[in-house]
């Protein structure tokens, strides 16, 4: 790949801001590219929603610093306006996802649909050969395979690949990830060593469209803002056997692994197993039944490989944080593979992904149903 002019995603992140840093240091020509996604301010107040949203990823706060970064070192920068997608591509699936009583994960859907489609896109129109994130992962070429191949980064802690499963061929072929061999220690160093003055900035770990992690106030405060309100989900709440032992306000308010909020007493905690979503159910049972052997994705992406043609041993991760576990995987339909872990694992959750890795490799990753 030619990448001696590269985009960079630049988020107003020490990340992003140290990868744009240093490819500039290196001598590359250098442009620097924030998409606007989402007004913080436009539900601000709203239905309990805070009138503050300082501090939050992909806030205006961001985008002045990541304007400040570009002046230090010199590139030009732009801003892309791309709310309009995002609305369309993250946030409605991500409030209907939580309607329907599945847990949706918002940053693979940004990432995969939206991100690095139209960073690329962009990339091309001004003369880019390439696009530089400051995701923690890394990305090569395997010549034995004829395919890029996403791996872990250094940094495990810092690991972001299960959100980039669904990255394609053509991507990763335009994709560089400058922090993938670096600790986030190392990161801050050399972000200092620039002179960057968001050097000590704090990650943001929250969804940028909802502040303080609320997701019930913003699917009240959306809606309303819609014209619409919470469609009425109420329903019982049953045991594995069907025995009804309580009402529950709505099924948007739970998620599989769920024990407290469940507004019924017994001799034992009893946690959320499964939502069901066409007839308004939530199935509560004991610690011990939240543990499953298999589960199902759909709209699979294959990255280490073009075709499962066999049963293949992998490690999988259900949940960003969850250790990866030893499974078996095997396609089951067009577009359906099934994964057979070797020990039980606690709370599959239908609306997250299943990422399949061999080693540090990616395999790919799919849609958990």
């Amino acid at each position: 790949m030619n990448s001696n002019t590269i985009a960079v995603a630049m988020s107003g992140g020490v990340d992003s801001s140290t990868v744009a840093a240093m490819l500039r240091a290196e001598g590359s020509n250098v442009i620097g590219l924030t998409m606007q996604l989402w007004n913080q301010r436009r539900l601000a107040g709203r239905e309990g929603m805070p009138e503050s949203v300082q501090g939050r990823c992909c806030s205006l706060d961001d985008v002045y610093d990541a304007r400040r970064v570009a002046e230090t070192i010199g590139i030009p920068y732009y801003v892309v306006n791309h709310e309009d997608r995002f609305e369309r591509d993250v946030v409605r699936p991500f409030v209907q996802e939580y309607l329907s009583g599945r847990t949706p994960i918002p940053c693979s859907l940004c990432n995969n649909h939206l991100k690095f489609d139209q960073l690329i896109a962009i990339a091309q129109q001004i003369g880019a050969d390439a696009v530089a994130t400051g995701h923690y992962a890394r990305v090569e070429f395997d010549e034995s395979r004829d395919r890029w191949l996403l791996k872990r980064p250094t940094d495990r802690s810092k690991d972001q690949t299960y959100f980039l499963f669904g990255l394609t061929q053509e991507q990763l072929s335009r994709t560089l990830f400058p922090l993938g061999g670096m600790t986030k220690p190392e990161v801050r160093a050399l972000a200092r060593r620039y002179g960057l003055a968001l050097a000590e900035k704090p990650d943001s770990q929250e969804i940028c469209f909802v502040p303080g992690g609320d997701y019930k106030k913003f699917l009240d405060a959306y809606l309303s803002e819609q014209g619409d309100s919470l469609p009425d989900t109420a329903g019982e709440l049953v045991t594995t056997d069907g025995r009804v032992i309580g009402e529950h306000g709505g099924i948007h308010n739970f998620t599989v692994g769920q024990r407290k909020g469940l507004g019924v007493a017994t001799g034992s905690p009893l946690y959320v197993l499964q939502i069901k979503g066409d007839k308004h159910q939530v199935v509560v049972g004991e610690q011990e039944n939240l543990y499953s052997r298999t589960l199902l994705t759909r709209r699979t992406n294959l990255i280490s490989t073009d075709e499962l043609r066999e049963p293949t041993r992998v490690s999988v991760k259900i949940r960003h944080r969850h250790e990866p576990a030893a499974a078996t995987i095997e396609k089951t339909g067009a577009d359906e593979i099934v994964v057979m872990f070797d020990e039980p694992q606690r709370a599959v959750t239908p609306g997250q992904a299943a990422v399949f890795y061999d080693d540090d490799i990616v395999v790919g990753g799919g849609w958990i149903t």
